[in-house]
């Protein structure tokens, strides 16, 4: 029996809107605005394979005092891990799924092979099917 909390699922920002709210995830984004005011960044991932990107909403405001400008900064990946808070909000492009989440971890995702991780994250999503 665990007493700890439920390790995060790794998975593809494309994949966020099936997951549950309250689901703990991991996934990587670029950054593509930061409201500071309300302590959100806003993230996407467009795969080459899909038509359509997703946008996450992400509340940094638990993680505010460790945010450096290379975390927010537009055009900058990063890593998250948090709680999906909701799913399929209405948002500016109707056309655009828009998932908020709130943050307990995130960090830069530095140096990557897009590519690779895309691969590696589909690979390891098919294990768990």
């Amino acid at each position: 029996m665990s007493f700890g909390p439920p390790p995060s699922q790794l998975c593809l920002i494309s994949a966020l809107p099936s997951r549950e709210v309250g689901d703990k995830v991991r996934f990587l984004g670029c950054v593509t605005s930061y409201y500071l005011a309300a302590g959100q960044l806003t993230l996407e991932h467009r795969l080459p394979d899909e038509n359509r990107s997703v946008r996450v909403i992400v509340d940094v405001n638990l993680v505010l005092e460790s945010l450096g400008s290379d975390q927010t900064r537009v055009g900058e990946w990063v890593n998250v891990i948090g709680y999906v808070t909701s799913a399929n909000i209405k948002g500016r492009d109707a056309e655009k799924p828009t998932i908020q989440v709130q943050a307990i971890l995130l960090w830069s995702a530095g140096p990557l092979n897009l590519q690779k991780y895309e691969v590696s994250v589909k690979a390891l999503d098919s294990e768990r099917n």
